[in-house]
């Protein structure tokens, strides 16, 4: 999962699509939407790392749950279901990374001890 996300910012950065992301965003709404864009970019590119060293997992899934259920929320709904096939550029990608997400959320969070134990 850390990957995946990882790679989604990095390609972002390569070809040149933050300010373009940032553009989007304020026509959208958001105000300084560069700054936006930088943030989620750069959410994307150091909270992997951390996840990776199993440190703030669950915090950093929550996160990113944030920014998928957004971005799915403002993109991905109004094109349907499908991401190919009897669709283009739908949910179902996102609801899958989203519930992985979850679930790594859920295996990382921490539990008091057990003192039986």
């Amino acid at each position: 999962m850390a990957l995946l996300i990882f790679v989604h910012g990095a390609a972002r950065v390569a070809a040149g699509g933050v300010a373009p992301f940032g553009g989007w965003l304020e026509a959208q709404g958001f105000p300084v939407g560069i700054a936006w864009a930088w943030g989620v970019t750069g959410y994307e590119l150091v909270a992997p790392a951390f996840i990776i060293l199993r440190r703030f997992v669950s915090v950093l899934c929550l996160g990113h749950v944030g920014i998928l259920a957004l971005g799915m929320v403002m993109v991905h709904l109004p094109n349907g279901w499908f991401v190919v096939g009897l669709g283009r550029n739908g949910m179902e990608y996102s609801v899958l990374l989203i519930l992985c997400l979850l679930a790594l959320a859920f295996v990382h969070w921490p539990r008091p001890h057990d003192e039986r134990a």
